[in-house]
């Protein structure tokens, strides 16, 4: 099974609930969303997965973001009545980072009649493994996410799912623009052989969170895709006028000529793949958070496909 992890801003959110829309994702892909602000996009797109059937990750004590203290916010009562029903959900499995207040979270949990054998606990600190032990002792959550390192698998061994950060993240847009696929991830591969019931990432997006974006001097389009060994890698499709942040529109036009051209060898045939091809044969500029959007579509339908193929 494949955890993807995304933080909940607004194109992350959208490309799930597209993705929802659309079909196109596996009841072998569960993703957990780490929530970093109280909106209706959040509501709309925890919704969409209940009235679907499918089943989604919430965290409940975000580590970035806004979203306490929108929590708390007067106006936003009516939104946290909408919250606290869609969390009851069946669908709704209640997840949590493993932190000092580890204990806390736990009685939180009891207290509203989850059983901490129906969570997901997400430990990626190793100064926090005392405090798995100590709070969790026997109670065996449904999934246990960590990072494919000793300290963790010698003593987090129930319901393990690996958990990495695989995206090969550069400072700038421009440096991608002399590597043009490098090597993605095999977790998929050997998850189970290695002892482990899924594996995570953080998708084309990465670990990193940033409360502001900025105007890039370079466009670029990241599309992971399977080699002929099944081998998940990242393509890097970057554009060339990149002087100055002026012409966004144009800088998308040229790394999306330069996708659509290295897709007539690779035929990748998706939905997100699908709108980038729209978009080029239009002339259209859909805005870089669209295209982050497109990007993560691709790569939610690509593991769908090919869990939904090894799987049957």
């Amino acid at each position: 099974m494949y955890f993807p992890i995304l933080r909940g801003r607004q194109f992350e959110l959208l490309a799930l609930r597209e993705c929802i829309n659309q079909n196109i994702l596996s009841s072998q892909v569960i993703p957990v969303l780490e929530p970093v602000k109280v909106s209706t996009t959040f509501i709309k797109t925890v919704d969409a997965f209940c009235k679907a059937g499918k089943p989604v990750a919430i965290i409940r004590n975000p580590q970035v973001g806004s979203w306490f203290k929108d929590w708390n916010k007067a106006s936003n009562a009516g939104i946290r009545a909408q919250i606290h029903e869609l969390f009851n959900h069946t669908n709704v499995i209640s997840s949590f980072y493993v932190t000092s207040k580890l204990d806390k979270c736990i009685e939180f949990a009891t207290a509203n009649e989850i059983p901490t054998e129906s969570l997901l606990l997400l430990c990626n600190n190793p100064d926090y493994i005392n405090c798995y032990e100590k709070i969790i002792g026997n109670n065996i959550p449904l999934y246990n996410l960590i990072p494919d390192k000793s300290d963790f698998r010698r003593r987090i061994r129930p319901n393990r799912v690996i958990c990495e950060d695989h995206f090969p993240k550069q400072m700038r847009n421009i440096d991608y623009s002399e590597i043009k696929t490098e090597f993605f991830s095999s977790d998929h591969l050997y998850y189970a052989d290695d002892g482990y019931k899924g594996f995570s990432d953080y998708s084309i997006v990465g670990e990193e969170y940033s409360e502001t974006g900025f105007a890039p001097y370079a466009v670029a389009i990241h599309i992971v895709y399977l080699d002929e060994n099944n081998i998940l890698r990242i393509a890097h499709f970057v554009s060339d006028s990149n002087d100055d942040i002026s012409d966004p529109a144009r800088k998308f036009a040229e790394a999306v000529e330069k996708l659509v051209e290295w897709n007539k060898s690779i035929k990748l045939d998706t939905t997100g793949i699908r709108e980038f091809e729209e978009a080029y044969r239009n002339q259209t500029y859909p805005g870089l958070g669209v295209v982050k959007k497109y990007s993560i579509m691709h790569h939610l339908e690509l593991m769908s496909k090919y869990l939904d193929g090894v799987e049957k």
